[in-house]
């Protein structure tokens, strides 16, 4: 294969003049210029992308963390991400959560991997993470951008929204249809986000006269197991409900296969209300009311920041992002007694 000395030597110009022209940065004259591409041309070369990313000081390329690979939460956000970066000309690098280590070590380990393999700038999305963690990284956390997290160190380049504004829509979505006993399968108990959701929940509850005090309610993983095994476990407990929040759609997801399997009908007997409003939801049986949480915009806007900050753009950054319920067919009032 040729390379960038064989085109200099083609050209008749020295390895510095055919660089600035293979990169497109500095001064050259239009003539060289054409000698340079000429020489491209009848050599058929092509810069590796280490060569570019010696003759720019860029990689290119944006490395995403997520703490894990699997179900369809993460899916949609990649692609979105993916599209984004290669319309944009560059390319993107994911880690995820892997070795012995808890959730917080994996997701250091994971965005150290990711910067030294040369990426400009990071996406982070993991709950297990402090604000030393991002301290850390020194002059590089300027280069990071963080989804669903608030930290103080790099507040502007955090993008989420209200959760426990979004806990107190579920709230009231399920008061408004009459419905007061209600239990509720939540996610990981450390988890921020989920700490924000249940809490505006039950405050949203108490404020209308429900007593919380004995709500039926259990931690589980945020994942379709973690939903129908807490189902199960409610199911067996003999508590009276009428209506059951999830923490998250694959949650839901798991507890509608729980309930089918127990031959409960939903929502003629139980209603069920999810939470994040993801690509699954419109095809549960029946299909699953969520509340939506705008991920793609979250995602796009703080990618749109991280852009900018990298490569010098001028993408449009907006942080303020409407919740709301989406409708479909878990949902019913509570049926007479």
């Amino acid at each position: 294969m040729a390379t960038i000395k064989d085109v200099a030597r083609l050209a008749g110009v020295g390895l510095g003049t055919a660089s600035r022209v293979v990169s497109g940065k500095g001064s050259v004259s239009q003539a060289t210029i054409d000698k340079v591409r000429a020489a491209i041309e009848e050599l058929d070369f092509r810069p590796s992308h280490a060569a570019r990313s010696l003759l720019s000081g860029s990689s290119q390329m944006v490395g995403v963390y997520i703490p894990y690979l699997s179900g369809t939460f993460y899916t949609p956000i990649l692609q979105s991400i993916y599209t984004a970066l290669r319309a944009a000309g560059l390319n993107m690098v994911v880690a995820f959560g892997v070795g012995d280590g808890d959730a917080r070590n994996q997701a250091i380990e994971g965005v150290n991997f990711l910067i030294e393999r040369g990426s400009d700038g990071l996406i982070v999305m993991s709950n297990a993470m402090e604000d030393e963690d991002f301290v850390a990284l020194g002059p590089y956390q300027s280069k990071v951008v963080v989804i669903n997290q608030d930290f103080g160190s790099i507040a502007q380049q955090c993008f989420t929204v209200d959760h426990d504004a979004g806990g107190r829509l579920a709230a009231r979505t399920l008061l408004e249809l009459g419905h007061r006993k209600i239990a509720v399968i939540a996610g990981r108990a450390a988890a921020p986000d989920n700490l924000q959701r249940i809490a505006g929940f039950k405050a949203e509850l108490e404020a209308a006269g429900v007593d919380t005090a004995g709500m039926w309610m259990a931690d589980g993983e945020f994942t379709p197991e973690g939903g129908l095994a807490c189902a199960e476990k409610l199911l067996q407990s003999g508590e009276e409900f009428t209506a059951v929040f999830c923490a998250n759609d694959e949650m839901a997801v798991g507890a509608l296969s729980m309930f089918q399997k127990a031959g409960v009908r939903v929502p003629q007997q139980v209603s069920v209300l999810g939470y994040d409003d993801t690509h699954s939801a419109e095809f549960t049986a029946p299909q699953l009311t969520s509340v939506h949480i705008p991920w793609s915009e979250m995602t796009m806007n703080g990618l749109n920041y991280l852009l900018n900050q990298c490569y010098g753009m001028a993408r449009p950054v907006v942080r303020e992002y409407r919740l709301h319920v989406a409708q479909r067919a878990s949902l019913a009032p509570p049926p007479q007694a």
